[in-house]
């Protein structure tokens, strides 16, 4: 005989695996915007340091 489904079970995991995905996305956004920034202060730099 088959087991009882735990809906409970099932959801929590759901829920986990949600958040786990919400979490890398905003990870990811904050990393591209953190690379962003750099890349746009940099090439102020060096062409300040090209046109020296």
């Amino acid at each position: 005989m088959a087991f009882k489904p735990n809906y409970n079970q099932q959801r929590a995991e759901r829920n986990r695996a949600k958040q786990a995905k919400k979490e890398e996305k905003l990870k990811q956004q904050q990393e591209r915007t953190a690379q962003r920034k750099t890349a746009s202060a940099e090439p102020s730099i060096s062409d300040d340091a090209e046109h020296g």
